[in-house]
């Protein structure tokens, strides 16, 4: 499994702010937590149930030691932008991590279906940054003045926390990011027509094998519309004191709810209705 090289920011160290007054784990606990993301095993994470302010402390503690162990920053990412996923891990609205260059491949790579301690694949898209005036941007259409590019993308999430953790604690452990497999290159047009067809798009997950469809879902489940997630996190970063920069990518979040993998499938994602029906692929061996 050969990784992705350049992506974004890469070679950058990003120092995230750290909330004020938060209870952050103690530097050991985030040692111990880092040593097992390392060695590819469950963690019992932090000790005790953390407020949200208590799991944005932690979080910002560990993004600060997570590029020993996955690479440097690419990015970030948007998690429980579907209502559906709100649902299941405990949340009211969406929350973000970062994004790590180690294990970011290439469609079609051979990636082990054990990547991860509790290892998951899930349908996801990628807008790159333009410029950091993403962050002020108020519409849709003002947004895609800032976005170079979008990128299939299929992310690789590891919920390796032990036992059933929601809410806050899968903020504190950067919600559960891995790795992923980007995609091609869709290019964004400046227009209505655009916008919809973004909305309006089905994406569809198979396995290529057998010719199962997984799952579908519109383009409108991530916060009725995928630039929302955009301009979401971009905000969201912003407020929390991080200044986007050319290149950077935004994950938006999952379409459909996370599935673990088998040995010996190949995973599709397609975009139908935009830009050709683009793919990302994926086989797990």
């Amino acid at each position: 499994m050969q990784p992705l090289i350049r992506l974004g920011c890469v070679g950058i160290l990003i120092t995230f702010p750290l909330s004020a007054g938060a209870a952050c784990p103690e530097r050991a606990a985030v040692a111990a937590y880092v040593a097992d993301v390392q060695a590819v095993r469950l963690s019992k994470g932090f000790e005790g149930e953390p407020t949200f302010a208590d799991a944005e402390c932690a979080r910002a503690k560990l993004l600060q030691e997570l590029p020993q162990v996955l690479g440097q920053p690419v990015g970030y990412k948007a998690a429980f932008t579907n209502p559906v996923l709100q649902q299941r891990f405990g949340f009211s609205g969406p929350a973000w991590g970062g994004m790590f260059a180690k294990m970011m491949v290439e469609s079609g790579t051979r990636v082990p279906a054990q990547f991860g301690a509790r290892p998951f694949f899930e349908a996801d898209l990628i807008a790159v940054v333009k410029d950091a005036e993403l962050a002020d941007a108020k519409t849709p259409m003002e947004a895609l003045d800032h976005i170079a590019e979008l990128r299939a993308f299929i992310e690789l999430p590891d919920l390796m926390m032990a036992g059933a953790r929601q809410g806050p604690v899968l903020v504190a452990t950067n919600v559960a990011f891995r790795g992923g497999v980007v995609g091609p290159r869709i290019e964004v047009e400046r227009s209505q027509a655009f916008l919809d067809s973004l909305a309006a798009m089905t994406v569809v997950v198979t396995e290529d094998n057998s010719g199962q469809e997984l799952g579908r879902a519109k383009g409108s489940v991530l916060m009725e519309h995928p630039i929302n997630a955009v301009l979401w996190l971009a905000q969201a970063l912003k407020q929390d004191g991080v200044t986007l920069k050319p290149g950077d990518f935004l994950s938006l979040g999952a379409f459909l709810p996370p599935v673990p993998p088998q040995p010996g499938t190949t995973i599709s994602v397609r975009y139908l209705g935009l830009g050709g029906d683009t793919g990302v692929t994926v086989h797990f061996e």
